[in-house]
């Protein structure tokens, strides 16, 4: 067991209607000159951005809108939000859509302050002292962006995707209203969902197997969100399992989780890679990679994904045979993905093979120039990365 901090600043206010309260949150928060930053036209049509936009001007807050934010964000918008903070006075960003949104915002909330670029943060030259406040209204649960201090964006000069983590950029306040994910796309749903399992699996497989009510936490939230996966792709407008996805999302990544445990990330960075140069679905990149990273893994410690197929997937334990029920474990896992419309290699994702070269060159990003290891459960090389990328091709 590891000494821990668990930090969660983030205030939430979940359930029907919640959003109604936006405007008196954003005055409470300090915000004077807002910065309403969405996504493409799905906050538009819904009537969920002219609510917020009318929710704040009838508390008299001003507010400049900037959309365009696109999945797997962009470095390029986040530019052209920092300059529109600086030009209108913003003192407060608040995003209106899912993790993508959010991370842009919170890019855009560290780059406002900062002289140099932004993008330093995320190259790991530097760390952020101070940011704009930042707060969201989710539509889209997946990413967990709406409680965590992380934030992903893709630098379209090369493909680059990297991620940056700083405490001070959780959002202040996350609105979390199911109904309005209703209408949300059976696979962005699935996607969501995939992502957030793989969130808490990142802190799951670990070799710190002592913290007993954090593995039980993540095994719980796991079998939650499978559950309710399925009950939404059958009944889209189903609010308890809706708000089972929603909560989740936020548990599997706010660090609760994680308490007492050394967590990997390697799935995540080798996907990083693969959205970076595809510009594939997040969620549908992890299950692409995570069972070829498992089946590569799952030696460094066998009980753990014995655990895994038991407890999560519903294996039954053979005794005689671990080896086999952790296989067993990552089989079934593809079965889900598979089930709810999801990937289990390279070639089902993008719809081709990969070639030498690319695999290669994602390794390269992946291993930042053959200088960088990745993941703690087994560390990975660039020759690791590549086996992987061989093995889910």
């Amino acid at each position: 067991m590891k000494d821990f901090k668990y930090y969660t600043p983030t205030e939430v206010i979940f359930g029907e209607k919640s959003e109604e309260k936006v405007a008196r949150l954003v005055k409470k928060h300090g915000g004077t000159k807002v910065l309403v930053h969405y996504g493409g036209q799905s906050a538009i049509k819904s009537g969920l951005l002219d609510k917020v936009c009318g929710l704040l001007s009838d508390e008299g807050i001003e507010f400049f809108k900037l959309g365009g934010v696109v999945p797997n964000p962009r470095l390029s918008k986040v530019y052209e939000g920092i300059e529109l903070c600086r030009k209108e006075g913003i003192d407060f960003i608040l995003a209106v859509g899912g993790g993508s949104v959010i991370d842009s915002a919170k890019a855009i909330a560290c780059g406002v302050p900062f002289e140099g670029d932004v993008w330093d943060f995320y190259l790991g030259k530097l760390h952020a002292k101070e940011c704009l406040p930042v707060a969201s209204v989710l539509t889209i649960p997946a990413a967990g962006s709406e409680m965590s201090e992380s934030s992903v964006i893709t630098n379209e000069d090369g493909g680059v995707k990297l991620g940056y983590s700083n405490d001070i950029t959780r959002p202040k306040f996350a609105i979390m209203n199911p109904v309005r994910t209703f209408t949300l796309p059976p696979y962005q749903t699935a996607a969501g969902v995939t992502d957030m399992i793989m969130h808490t699996m990142e802190r799951y497989f670990t070799h710190d197997d002592d913290m007993t009510l954090t593995t039980e936490v993540a095994e719980a939230v796991m079998r939650t969100l499978m559950d309710s996966v399925f009950a939404v792709l059958k009944n889209p407008e189903d609010y308890r399992h809706r708000a089972q996805i929603m909560w989740g999302g936020s548990i599997a990544h706010n660090g609760l989780t994680g308490c007492g445990v050394a967590d990997d990330w390697a799935t995540h960075q080798l996907e990083h890679e693969l959205s970076g140069m595809f510009d594939v679905t997040h969620g549908a990149g992890l299950a692409a990679v995570w069972p070829s990273w498992a089946r590569y893994v799952y030696k460094e410690n066998v009980s753990r994904f014995v655990r895994f197929a038991v407890n999560v997937m519903g294996v039954p334990n053979d005794f005689t045979d671990p080896e086999g029920t952790a296989l067993k474990g990552i089989e079934a896992m593809e079965r889900f993905y598979h089930a709810i419309g999801m990937p289990i290699n390279i070639h089902e994702l993008i719809g081709r093979d990969i070639t030498d070269d690319e695999i290669k060159e994602m390794a390269r990003k992946c291993s930042r120039d053959y200088k960088s290891t990745q993941g703690c459960f087994k560390v990975l090389d660039h020759s690791d990365m590549e086996a992987i990328y061989r093995m889910a091709k």
